[in-house]
């Protein structure tokens, strides 16, 4: 089998997870990275997941199969002049970037478009860095594929098929119509997300109430608050423009919304949840994304020595893998409630039906 070089500019968490599932499904790929974070490269080469460790951009780069642009936004754009030198005409040049017109802009300038083929994989998570990657990461999840206009039509199938085998969603979209559709289903939630977690900063108690009753549904609507400040502020100097109008729509819709409080008209903030839920259910369970899917079982749990044991061991006779396990410290519940995360959805469901028969109460949310 012919041996596929792939090259990395930056090897975080997207840039990491995507080099190790090349090297699951391709482990005899040579893969090579370059990335200012010297630790990133020692671990990744430690773990077997790059071959070399490159501390400049140079002649290493040459005759790559592919290469990965896997920096932030505005540093993806930067490297771009310093790959031309190392560009050969069947290389296939692609970034990881969640903003595509910015690059394209560039790669038009440079006279790149026969050679790229931006790429967005719609997968992430709040941690960040190559020590939080992993192959799993782009495992269902959207693919998002950008080509150039004078690209050809053999490198987009052959990066589609590239996509595809790592197990993600390839999905062909204009460069423009990328940033649109990616300002409303994903930057606006940071956005939003962010606000909300600071709004709460600004207007707690002195002794912080609203921080310590933070219940499970305000944490899972603000977990990606937690992502990286650098990216999301480049991402959203990158994108600004339809950011600013998708954000002044939304904020006329909360006004509209303020106006139905205000008037108490209860058809009508009826018709608005009724609608939310009805959308939001039909939404596919089938694609990975930024926010993922927490698999958790809530049950109760007496509070005695070797309770969550007995629970454990249950859950570990009957051959559940718990991914994460922890009381819930708040009253959103009736009494001190255990929450027991699974890998996967049939898992949390078995556990259900098993803690169930034990005379667990378990909670359904």
């Amino acid at each position: 089998m012919e041996i596929t070089k792939i090259g990395f500019v930056g090897l975080g968490l997207i840039g990491g997870s995507i080099a190790k599932a090349i090297r699951q499904y391709y482990p005899d790929d040579m893969l090579i990275a370059f990335d200012k974070n010297k630790e990133s490269l020692a671990l990744a080469v430690s773990e077997g997941i790059i071959d070399t460790a490159c501390s400049a951009i140079d002649d290493t780069f040459k005759n790559c199969d592919y290469i990965f642009l896997c920096a932030p936004v505005s540093y993806n754009t930067a490297y771009l002049k310093q790959m031309v030198p190392y560009l050969t005409p069947g290389c296939i040049l692609t970034d990881v970037g969640s903003v595509k017109t910015s690059i394209h802009n560039e790669v038009i300038r440079l006279g790149l478009e026969d050679n790229f083929i931006g790429g967005h994989p719609m997968a992430g998570s709040e941690k960040n860095g190559f020590m939080n990657s992993k192959a799993l990461l782009l495992e269902n999840a959207y693919y998002i594929l950008t080509p150039s206009a004078t690209v050809s039509e053999d490198k987009i199938e052959k990066y589609r098929n590239f996509v595809t085998s790592l197990k993600a969603l390839p999905v062909v979209l204009d460069y423009n119509q990328h940033d649109y559709v990616t300002g409303t289903i994903s930057h606006l939630p940071h956005i939003i997300a962010a606000n909300l977690v600071n709004f709460v900063h600004d207007t707690d108690t002195k002794n912080e109430l609203m921080k310590n009753l933070a219940a499970g549904g305000f944490k899972d609507i603000t977990r990606i608050a937690s992502s990286s400040p650098v990216m999301w502020q480049q991402i959203c100097l990158k994108n600004r423009e339809n950011i600013s109008g998708i954000l002044g729509q939304y904020i006329d819709s909360l006004k509209e919304t303020k106006d139905l409080i205000d008037d108490a008209n209860e058809d009508e903030l009826f018709h608005l949840f009724e609608s939310s839920r009805d959308y939001r259910n039909s939404f596919p369970e089938s694609s990975a994304g930024p926010i993922k899917k927490s698999h958790a079982v809530y049950c109760d749990i007496i509070d005695e020595a070797g309770g969550i044991a007995a629970i454990a061991t249950i859950l570990a006779s009957n051959n559940l893998s718990i991914k994460n396990i922890g009381i819930v410290h708040n009253r959103e519940f009736e009494e001190g409630v255990l929450r027991i995360e699974f890998y996967d959805d049939a898992s949390s469901k078995k556990a259900a039906e098993i803690l169930q028969k034990f005379r667990y109460i378990v909670y359904e949310r």
